[in-house]
């Protein structure tokens, strides 16, 4: 078995290595079964030292000129030759835990892909809040969380990777599409909620409560707007790091 981990970036230089030794520690549980993995990093057009981090820690670099984060797990992906790929974001550190139990699922087979519910770096009541909410529906949903996204390779291709038009919401539209080629050969998604995956808090530490309140408005009042609209996901786009 050939495990692709693919980590997009954009401006990460101060996260990055330590997010690729903790991946390393990790992937010791897939060598311990005999299976061999690959660590990928695409370089989303940044403009610091993550791709010369990324070569440093060992992974191979490739180059994604469009800031989209669709479009750098797509490239990332293309270059993969695992036969399961794992999307992990940046700033975020899955343990050997969950990689065990991602393990055991790909083992068990009936899966197409999955993810892990989260919990943020950083404990603050209105956070957690939203974090609890966003875990219930994940598990009830299947839907994978972006910053976390495992799935069988041929399945991925299939269904055509991470939909390009989206600038948010791709890992749910993603997650939605795999459950449906999925369904027809008796494989779900599955979402691992016994190993969180730890993720950075940063985003919502700098914007505030009020801020990512309005964002949730303006995604349900009109999903598919607010998703194809580079400058209303400016949350994630705006190169703060």
């Amino acid at each position: 078995m050939l495990i692709s981990i693919v980590v997009p970036a954009f401006n990460e230089e101060k996260l990055l290595g330590g997010v690729l030794r903790q991946l390393r520690e990790a992937t010791g549980v897939f060598s311990e079964r005999g299976w061999r993995y690959e660590l990928i990093v695409c370089d989303n057009n940044s403009t610091d030292q993550t791709a010369a981090i990324a070569t440093a820690g060992g992974a191979q670099v490739v180059f994604e000129p469009v800031n989209q984060i669709a479009r750098a797990r797509n490239r990332g992906a293309s270059i993969a030759a695992g036969e399961w790929l794992i999307f992990v974001d940046a700033d975020s550190w899955p343990s050997p835990g969950l990689f065990h139990a991602v393990s055991d699922v790909i083992e068990r087979g009936g899966v197409v892909g999955g993810g892990a519910t989260v919990c943020f770096d950083e404990r603050v009541w209105w956070i957690d809040f939203l974090t609890g909410i966003w875990n219930l529906a994940s598990r009830g949903l299947g839907w994978a969380a972006g910053s976390f996204v495992f799935c069988d390779a041929a399945a991925f291709r299939a269904v055509g990777g991470f939909n390009q038009e989206l600038y948010a919401s791709e890992e749910i539209d993603l997650s939605q599409r795999l459950k449906a080629w999925g369904r027809n050969s008796g494989r779900r998604m599955r979402i691992i909620a016994t190993h969180p995956l730890r993720t950075s808090a940063r985003k919502v530490r700098w914007h505030g409560l009020g801020a990512y309140l309005a964002l949730l408005a303006r995604a349900m009042i009109s999903p598919r707007r607010f998703a194809r609209s580079r400058q209303a996901c400016l949350f994630w786009y705006d190169g703060r790091r």
